[in-house]
């Protein structure tokens, strides 16, 4: 199964997605991925995750994009060592498509920042791959 990763400012984001054919109805072009994300603070501070951004993008360049608070229902806190793990998925109209955002961090001192979560790429197993 693939994985992508990047680090921000000792914040490590893992993703691994995956294709649900159990969920999806290919005959009127719904297709379900899910994704697991791994969220870990190598740092040495204390940070809270407050926001999300999602771009998500299908095979035609539809673009939806999604902002909110926390993920799954919840804003964790993690400490220096600590990681947070959750499972959330998406629905396309098209076979493949790609996802990429920004997770919105705080410091214990009040402190802003943004983090990177890696571009993945949503493929179902028995899509035609174009190569562009």
């Amino acid at each position: 199964m693939a994985h992508y990763d990047c680090t921000t400012r000792l914040i490590r984001i893992t993703v691994e997605p995956q294709y649900l054919e159990d969920e999806s109805n290919p005959d009127d072009s719904y297709f379900v991925w899910a994704y697991t994300i791994v969220i870990e603070n190598t740092g040495k501070e204390v940070v809270q995750l407050k926001n999300r951004h999602w771009v998500i993008t299908d095979a035609l360049g539809r673009v939806h994009e999604v902002q909110g608070p926390g993920v799954v229902g919840e804003q964790p806190i993690l400490n220096p060592g600590d990681s947070f793990e959750y499972t959330s998925g998406t629905p396309l109209s098209t076979t493949t498509g790609i996802m990429a955002g920004s997770y919105q961090m705080e410091t214990n001192l009040g402190e802003k920042f943004d983090v990177q979560i890696p571009a993945f790429s949503l493929d179902c197993p028995y899509a035609v791959h174009k190569v562009h």
